[in-house]
């Protein structure tokens, strides 16, 4: 449990502030978000970058918390090292497991397609058994082959349900970036995770449904940055404070009170990622 004193007026539970884009200004990065009371999760990806992302998320007082974890495909790894990781799971800042998932939208790249999905199978079980052992939710990447197809949600939600059996409420999370139909969505909601947009969704409507739909409860804002800048920001570096263009076209699409929608999106990630303020 991660406890801090002041409710954030904004939570950007995905973010990547250690990518080298910040380089040269991480910490104005960092004062902007204090200025906004934006809240933010930076994002690891494999053993090296939640390292990072701890110690940075360590090194400020509050409202900036850490995920540790591999990516199903930026980082080529057959098994999850557990040993190593046990370690980083014990720092306080440390509110998910993530992002881990799998992604099938590069599988042409590869030379034996059946291996690969078997190595990222494998390596999603392995995560998904940690983030139970450490009572952490996790922080879903999913990515099709073909968005009709689902093929990857469809292999992440067989694993979750299956795991869900015996572990019950110690499996949680959410599925970052989320991109697929509103019954996949609900297959989701189903085992207790939530669904976080994206700036895409300020230029894009092919979410609308999703948002409309979805129970309030079950939706969380975030910015993936530096990538996806939203509207009016398209084109420049992404990062936390734009996660404001995000709430506010989530209100809009839902035809909801602005006011009522930041407050539940805050209330949301402290009580996805159990932090006590």
């Amino acid at each position: 449990m991660t406890t801090d004193k002041m409710l954030p007026q904004y939570f950007d539970i995905h973010s990547h502030v250690n990518d080298k884009q910040f380089a040269n200004d991480r910490d104005d990065v960092f004062g902007r978000m204090r200025e906004h009371n934006v809240w933010g999760i930076l994002v690891g990806t494999d053993y090296e970058s939640s390292q990072e992302v701890i110690s940075l998320a360590s090194a400020i007082s509050s409202g900036v918390y850490a995920t540790m974890g591999i990516h199903p495909t930026d980082t080529y790894c057959i098994k999850f090292p557990k040993t190593i990781f046990d370690e980083l799971a014990t720092n306080p800042r440390v509110v998910a497991v993530g992002e881990c998932g799998i992604d099938y939208s590069r599988l042409a790249d590869k030379e034996n397609i059946e291996n690969e999905k078997e190595r990222q199978r494998d390596l999603f079980r392995d995560q998904v058994d940690f983030a139970i052992e450490h009572n952490l939710p996790l922080m879903l990447h999913v990515r099709d082959s073909n968005k009709s197809d689902a093929d990857a949600h469809h292999e992440v939600l067989a694993i979750l349900k299956e795991k869900k059996e015996t572990a019950g409420a110690a499996l949680r999370g959410d599925v970052h970036f989320f991109a697929q139909t509103l019954d996949i969505a609900r297959e989701y909601f189903a085992l207790d995770f939530t669904i976080s947009f994206t700036g895409v969704i300020t230029f894009s409507r092919e979410y609308d449904e999703v948002i409309r739909e979805a129970p309030l409860e079950r939706l969380m804002s975030e910015t993936d940055c530096p990538y996806v800048a939203p509207a009016p920001y398209r084109g420049k570096r992404n990062e936390p404070i734009y996660v404001e263009e995000v709430v506010k076209k989530i209100a809009e699409i839902r035809g909801e009170d602005f006011e009522t929608v930041r407050a539940a999106l805050v209330q949301n990630a402290l009580r996805t990622f159990n932090i006590v303020v």
